[in-house]
C-alpha cells in the first residue's frame, strides 16, 4: 500500500460498511445466484442426511441475519418432513443475532424446528468445543460467505469435518476463482489498506485446502453479477460507495492517490473483471459452492 495515502479500510466505518454491503446485494444477482442453488442443487445434497433419527443437526456458522439460513432450512424439513431440526448459530454480530430472532419471530410453521444462537467469532465456537471436551456432530454444516473471516480455513473445515455425521454434508460458498473478485485481489490486493477482518479467499483456495486435507468434495459455479456503471460517474454517491465495497477501502475515490485511483478504476473495466453489456458494465461476481463429503 502506498504509505503517503491516508487510504484506511472500510471495515473501520461499521456504518459506511453496512450501507457498501446493502448496495451490493441491491445491484448484484448473488442472493438470485445462491436461491437457484438452493433451490436446484441443495435438495439432492441434503437427501441422505440424517440417518433415520427423528432429529437432524445442524449447524450454521457466520449465518448473518437469517434470511439465507430459513431458505436451506425449508429444503431440510421438505426432504425430511417427518424430522425436528435443531440449528445452532455461530454469529459474532449482535445485531445480526438480533434480525435473525426478529426473522424467526415473524416467520410461520417453525413448529419443527428449533434454534440455538451462539453470538461469537467461529474460531471461539471452536475453541469452545474443545474446551468443553464436546462431542456433538451435525449432518450438515453451512458457511456461506465466511471463510474469508477465519484465522484458518483449513484449521475451520477440519473442525466441521470432525463433527460432521454419517451421511453429513458441508456446504460452502464464497467467491469463485475465477470472478472479477479474485482478478482484483491478486492484482491490486497488497496495494489495498490491510485489515485483520477478512482475507482474500476464493473457491479455488478452498477447494485446494480440501484436496490437501484428503477430502471428497464436489464443485458447483454460481453464475452472478454485479452492476458497476455508476461507479464511473464522477461525483456519484452510490458509485463511490460501490468502490468503496469493491477495494474494502473507506472513501476510495477520495483518499487514494490519483494514479492509482485511474489505474485501479481503468481495470474495473476490463475483460478480467467485467463485460459491456446494453451501456451497462458488469462486474463478474460468480460464486463457488463447495460440498464437502464424510471420509466414511
Amino acid at each position: 500500500m502506498d504509505k503517503s495515502s491516508s487510504m484506511r479500510s472500510l471495515f473501520s466505518d461499521h456504518s459506511r460498511y453496512v450501507k457498501s454491503f446493502q448496495l451490493f446485494l441491491d445491484r448484484s444477482t448473488e442472493h438470485q445466484c445462491m436461491q437457484e442453488f438452493i433451490n436446484k442443487e441443495l435438495p439432492d445434497i441434503l437427501s441422505r442426511i440424517g440417518n433415520g433419527n427423528s432429529s437432524i443437526n445442524v449447524l450454521g456458522i457466520g449465518s448473518g441475519s437469517g434470511e439465507v439460513d430459513l431458505q436451506m432450512l425449508r429444503k431440510v424439513e421438505e426432504k425430511h418432513p417427518e424430522v425436528h431440526i435443531n440449528n445452532d448459530i455461530v454469529e459474532p454480530s449482535a445485531e445480526h443475532v438480533m434480525l435473525y430472532k426478529e426473522l424467526v419471530s415473524r416467520t410461520p410453521d417453525l413448529q419443527k424446528m428449533s434454534f440455538k444462537w451462539n453470538k461469537m467469532t467461529s474460531s471461539e465456537y471452536e475453541k469452545q468445543m474443545k474446551e468443553e471436551n464436546e462431542k456433538k456432530k451435525w449432518d450438515f454444516i453451512h458457511m456461506i460467505q465466511v471463510l474469508y473471516y477465519v484465522e484458518s480455513i483449513e484449521e475451520t473445515i477440519k473442525f466441521c469435518h470432525q463433527h460432521l455425521e454419517k451421511n453429513g454434508k458441508i456446504v460452502i460458498i464464497l467467491v469463485s476463482g475465477n470472478s472479477g473478485w479474485a482478478s482484483l485481489w491478486k492484482k491490486y490486493g497488497s496495494r489495498l489498506p490491510l485489515n485483520d477482518i477478512c482475507n482474500y479467499i476464493t473457491s479455488r483456495d478452498v477447494k485446494e485446502a480440501v484436496d490437501r486435507m484428503g477430502l471428497k468434495c464436489q464443485h458447483y459455479d454460481l453464475p452472478s453479477i454485479m452492476d458497476i456503471t455508476e461507479c464511473f460517474i464522477d461525483g456519484n454517491e452510490e458509485g463511490e460507495l460501490l468502490v468503496d465495497f469493491l477495494t474494502e477501502t473507506l472513501h476510495f475515490c477520495k483518499t487514494a492517490p490519483p494514479s492509482f485511483k485511474s489505474e485501479l478504476m481503468e481495470y474495473l473495466k476490463q475483460p478480467d473483471c467485467s463485460t459491456r453489456k446494453d451501456d451497462k458494465i458488469v462486474f463478474n461476481n460468480t460464486l463457488g459452492a463447495i460440498v464437502v463429503e464424510p471420509l466414511f
